[in-house]
């Protein structure tokens, strides 16, 4: 089915293109994402895969996931302007890659172009080797109102309401302004459960929002060579185990919330790695939301692991005010 995909798209004018997303290293490396799919020149379909695009006009969440993606492409990697190495997309079309480029910290553009398309620009973020400090924050009913895990209800959020209909948790934009503001050059990671077709959908809703930018670090949709389903919690637990070894010096503020795993998964990460952690901040669902989610999470409230600090509050002005006790704002 992909290659009669493919084939048709190319007969209709399609080429590989590149989609780039917002990335991240230290002064010797640069993670590099994005997504590769057939995508017609100078056309207004670019504008809904584009992160960079604040105002999209009314798209509908299925269009994403219905987008055909070019696996196995290779693609040229530029930064500011100077070419540093090639790389290529998996078989789902996405870019997930490290490559070796010295650069100062602070934020630099990453330019992408598979074969003779258009090449786009993205964002990355080089963290500076003295910073201590950085905020890792779920997305979902987080700090994006959304209802994720009832499965109908997350249907609908994602196939059929369009972008501008997610509403942002009241005060967790706020609350991690002022994180970054009274942490200079900390960096900020979104970290979700979510596929990376929503990726620009994603970026603009934290820009129209304004939260802290920041990489988001999503998944693959769609199966694998064993399961029908991917691993949201262990690609969660990757991740944290991956940043906590990148930038090994960084304590993280983790934000999450309580209707899913996040208390779970972060206790455990907490338990092995508390020099990693210097707080754990935990939105509680209101009584109807936990319904839409399924429930709540089964774990109790946590006070301290490992000398970790826990706070709870039901919203961004709540947490920011337990994050003030610590000292930590």
């Amino acid at each position: 089915m992909q290659g009669r995909r493919a084939k048709r798209a190319a007969s209709r004018g399609k080429v590989p293109s590149v989609i780039p997303y917002i990335g991240y290293g230290s002064g010797e490396w640069v993670r590099v994402l994005g997504r590769v799919m057939y995508l017609k020149p100078s056309t207004r379909e670019h504008t809904r895969f584009r992160s960079d695009v604040a105002e999209v006009s009314r798209v509908r969440g299925w269009r994403t996931f219905t987008s055909l993606h070019v696996p196995h492409q290779t693609v040229r990697v530029l930064v500011d302007g100077e070419p540093v190495s090639e790389v290529v997309s998996d078989r789902g079309g996405v870019i997930d890659s490290i490559v070796p480029v010295t650069l100062s910290p602070g934020w630099h553009t990453l330019t992408l172009q598979a074969g003779d398309s258009e090449a786009t620009n993205a964002p990355v973020y080089v963290v500076d080797p003295a910073a201590r400090f950085g905020v890792i924050s779920d997305v979902d009913d987080t700090i994006l109102i959304t209802a994720l895990p009832k499965p109908l209800v997350a249907a609908w959020n994602s196939f059929v309401l369009d972008e501008h209909a997610r509403a942002a948790t009241p005060g967790m934009a706020v609350m991690l302004d002022h994180l970054v503001a009274d942490h200079p050059g900390s960096p900020v990671v979104y970290l979700s459960t979510g596929a990376w077709n929503a990726a620009p959908a994603l970026s603009r809703f934290l820009a129209r929002n304004l939260y802290p930018m920041g990489p988001l670090l999503l998944t693959d949709w769609g199966p694998t060579h064993d399961r029908w389903f991917r691993s949201g919690k262990e690609h969660k637990r990757r991740e944290l185990r991956r940043l906590a070894a990148e930038f090994p010096d960084v304590r993280w503020v983790l934000i999450g919330d309580d209707g899913q795993h996040d208390e779970m998964l972060y206790h455990e990460f907490a338990t092995a790695h508390p020099q990693n952690v210097a707080a754990v901040a935990i939105r509680q669902l209101s009584v109807g939301e936990a319904v839409l989610a399924g429930g709540r999470s089964k774990a109790r409230l946590h006070r301290s692991v490992s000398g970790v600090p826990w706070v709870y509050g039901p919203d961004g002005a709540t947490l920011r005010h337990e994050l003030q006790k610590l000292d930590l704002m």
